[in-house]
């Protein structure tokens, strides 16, 4: 079992910490953690069957009642046995279908929507659309990572923390170059804190 890297990368802008780190997001101990969907909510493989087989068959079939999700949107179900409170699907697009950009910023922002309406404090997410979806995972970052500060900076939200968990070294290491420039523009730099870990 992958453990949750410490050594992460977070800014704060107002009341919202955004962190980056390298672990297994089904061992999140968040209000919800987002797993990357398909339409008809089967979750049959990568991310959705680890949150299935270790959270339990309450997720599945808590999904087929709700029965479909639009390509970027979100449904909410139970966590089951996972840490996690709840679980947040959405459905990010398949790399060259058309309009993948918004569709995976509308999926993030469905995404932390959702979270607001429930009240949450806390919300971890994968890399969206970056596995079998192909989606390439520079602009993963850069749309999500864009998303979620200019969602953060622009509206009150109870979210306290946002975390972006990712799985294997090398998406790490794209989401903590974007990250890095992020860092180093001069919009943000002056909110930028650095965890004991920090890695520059």
């Amino acid at each position: 079992m992958k453990e949750i890297n410490k050594k992460i990368n977070k800014i704060k802008i107002r009341n919202t910490t955004i962190e980056i780190l390298l672990g297994d997001i089904t061992d999140m101990n968040a209000d919800a953690i987002v797993n990357a969907a398909n339409n008809e909510l089967q979750h049959g493989g990568g991310v959705a069957l680890a949150i299935v087989q270790k959270g339990g068959n309450i997720i599945q079939e808590e999904s087929d009642k709700i029965g479909f999700c639009e390509t970027g949107k979100a449904v909410i179900t139970t966590g089951g046995n996972l840490k996690a409170k709840f679980i947040i699907h959405t459905v990010g697009p398949v790399y060259g279908e058309g309009n993948d950009a918004k569709k995976l910023k509308n999926a993030v922002l469905s995404c932390l929507n959702l979270a607001y309406n429930e009240n949450l404090k806390s919300i971890a997410f994968p890399a969206i659309s970056a596995g079998i979806y192909r989606f390439p995972k520079d602009r993963c970052a850069k749309l999500m990572l864009d998303t979620i500060v200019t969602y953060v900076k622009n509206r009150d939200t109870n979210l306290r923390e946002i975390y972006i968990v990712l799985y294997d070294n090398e998406t790490f290491s794209i989401f903590e170059k974007e990250f890095k420039n992020l860092k180093n523009s001069e919009e943000y730099s002056h909110k930028v804190t650095k965890s004991p870990g920090y890695r520059i």
